[in-house]
């Protein structure tokens, strides 16, 4: 599950891809001009951004170039109405990713936004384990000691964005950035009642809860003691 940014003009085209990216379980935002979409870019952290090169207000190669030039890293796959090379080298010079020309197939699109969330600097990987708990991305599963665990997409969410960063301490605000859409109804209340929910799903008795509460700096999933 990622996080990700569509910013597309054409409703039609845009709906069409979050629903597709939704069906395959991520965590989708959507806008429809460059501004816009600097904005979020520079506001929120995302696993990727799918981003057309014809756009109002701010073209796609613009939003590319200044979210680069100020240090921004998350990756970006481009869509261009257009297949010419020199298009496609104009935004891979201005700092995208990757393309994709438009018109596409979905299974296209799923396949360009695999690969590029398996880069190892995305840490991505289907399976993560933490102990005797196993979470598949592919296919949506939990599984404690072998039985499979059912988990709420949020929960699912939080718990895989946990192991993917083991060991590392998050606080409330990051984790509502990072695993949050935007326009959810948040809070800190929210992360503690997740993190309970979770623990109350994953949690064996007589072992240490594998999600770690820092007090005072915030919540960390650890498999050792």
């Amino acid at each position: 599950m990622a996080k990700i940014l569509i910013v597309e003009d054409d409703l039609h085209v845009a709906n069409t891809v979050k629903d597709w990216l939704l069906f395959e379980k991520h965590l989708v935002e959507q806008v429809t001009t460059g501004t816009d979409a600097l904005e979020m870019m520079r506001a929120y952290e995302y696993d990727l951004i799918i981003l057309d090169i014809s756009l109002p207000k701010m073209s796609g190669l613009e939003v590319c170039r200044e979210y680069r030039n100020h240090g921004g890293k998350n990756l970006i796959l481009m869509l261009t109405g257009r297949g010419s090379v020199e298009e496609k080298e104009t935004g891979l010079d201005a700092g995208a990713d990757d393309y994709l020309t438009k018109p596409f197939h979905l299974k296209e699109l799923s396949a360009r936004v695999r690969a590029l969330l398996r880069r190892p600097s995305n840490l991505n990987s289907d399976f993560l384990k933490a102990g005797t708990l196993v979470l598949d991305t592919a296919k949506h599963t939990v599984c404690q000691d072998g039985v499979l665990i059912h988990l709420p997409r949020m929960e699912f969410a939080l718990l895989e964005f946990l192991m993917r960063h083991q060991d590392q301490i998050f606080n409330a605000a990051t984790l509502l950035e990072r695993v949050w859409t935007s326009d959810s109804e948040k809070s800190a209340e929210t992360i503690r009642t997740t993190v309970k929910k979770l623990r109350q799903k994953i949690d064996q008795e007589g072992v240490p809860s594998l999600i770690k509460n820092v007090h005072g700096v915030g919540y960390k999933l650890s498999s050792s003691d």
